[in-house]
């Protein structure tokens, strides 16, 4: 008790350090990271290390407080509290997720970061004029070992992460076995990878049109030697849905799913794709269309397994129905996100605000707590 401290106010701090106790005992997250660095600079070396301490605490909902009492000893005043707390540990574990999740993407983002400055500096580097002159001498076909140089060439190819590398390798591989399609759909891959590079840092076509007429031409050449190769039929639709023609890439995508249905690759581009178009379609108020464009995808028959790669797909048409005044049609999709993902936020807020529109208090209540715990201030709000 300070000097300045009045009966009451010790009285709450002993209340506070009471709290603060259940909380330690019930519903404290710590974590600790340790890291150790060494620099070499001239010949000298510089290590050093650090401590991050992290806690997080739990909530409490109630506190009862079962006996308090004051008493005097050796005339200084003595304070004594007992209580029973109720401790949340929902808004614990939901921000322990939510820092996890942020550590995933602050990784996830460095890793891109690197990724692309690696990606500009072999952009950079196809870009420059060779200075020299570059003699590659190649044995012709049909001389003993080609194929098997050829196919060891592919694998190279595929593990080094130097594009121009890439680009070499499979140039020779394509030279030296004519009849094989690996050095062509690996070449090609490579080539929309110099597309989607150039893409994220300019935004003029004539900088990666090359790339893509280089694709497509090494997709085509695949495709004639083996019409039903289901990975020269995804890049045919990787082509087409840079060209921007959707029709035709969900028709690759189709046929490359109509060979393999377990093809997940493809799968998931036409997902991606049939989203895209739909949302297009809805920023230019063209509710029926973009409808139309997701009924192509969400069928009923759709395996549970699938149904996590579909979610986004749901959770937009539930917006398209509710722009389209259908609730009860809004209500089962974003039913189906929340079987998928229980924690989406936005998908409980929206059924909430559904339910309250029909009158169906108790589950609008309930869909709003969800979303409250999870961090949704408009679904607080709307609690009494």
């Amino acid at each position: 008790m300070a000097d300045g401290d009045t009966l009451a106010l010790a009285e709450e701090k002993v209340l506070h350090r009471a709290q603060r106790r259940a909380i330690e005992e019930a519903g404290m997250y710590l974590e600790s990271t340790s890291y150790d660095f060494e620099k070499s600079s001239g010949g000298k070396s510089f290590q050093a290390s650090s401590l991050e301490i992290r806690t997080i605490a739990a909530a409490i909902t109630k506190t009862e407080i079962l006996e308090s009492r004051r008493s005097f000893e050796n005339d200084r005043p003595s304070f004594f509290v007992r209580i029973r707390a109720i401790v949340n540990l929902d808004n614990l574990q939901a921000a322990i997720r939510r820092w996890q999740s942020e550590q995933q993407f602050a990784e996830h983002f460095r890793q891109l970061q690197k990724e692309n400055a690696d990606l500009r500096a072999q952009l950079h580097e196809l870009r420059t004029t060779p200075t020299g002159v570059r003699t590659l001498i190649i044995e012709p076909p049909g001389r003993n070992g080609a194929h098997e140089r050829a196919r060891t060439l592919v694998e190279s190819a595929i593990q080094t992460l130097n594009l121009r590398q890439k680009l070499d390798m499979t140039t020779q591989a394509a030279t030296l076995d004519p009849q094989s399609i690996d050095p062509l759909i690996v070449r090609g891959q490579t080539y929309l990878r110099l597309v989607s590079a150039t893409y994220s840092n300019t935004s003029r076509p004539s900088e990666y049109s090359e790339y893509i007429d280089n694709a497509r031409m090494d997709f085509d050449r695949a495709l004639i030697i083996d019409p039903k190769n289901t990975w020269a039929l995804l890049g045919q639709g990787d082509v087409n849905t840079w060209l921007k023609r959707p029709d035709d890439a969900a028709h690759s995508y189709g046929q490359a799913l109509a060979l393999d249905p377990f093809f997940d690759v493809a799968h998931r581009r036409l997902i991606n794709l049939y989203i895209t178009q739909a949302r297009t379609l809805t920023t230019t108020k063209q509710w029926s269309s973009a409808l139309m464009v997701l009924q192509k995808l969400l069928n009923p028959q759709i395996p549970d397994s699938w149904l996590p790669d579909h979610k986004e797909a749901f959770f937009l048409r539930s917006e398209i129905y509710q722009k389209m005044n259908q609730p009860t049609q809004a209500i089962d999709d974003l039913t189906v996100v929340l079987r998928v993902e229980p924690t989406h936020a936005q998908a409980l807020l929206s059924r909430a605000k559904l339910y309250q529109e029909q009158l169906q208090g108790r589950l609008a209540k309930e869909d709003f707590e969800r979303a409250c715990i999870l961090g949704s201030v408009e679904a607080c709000e709307q609690l009494p």
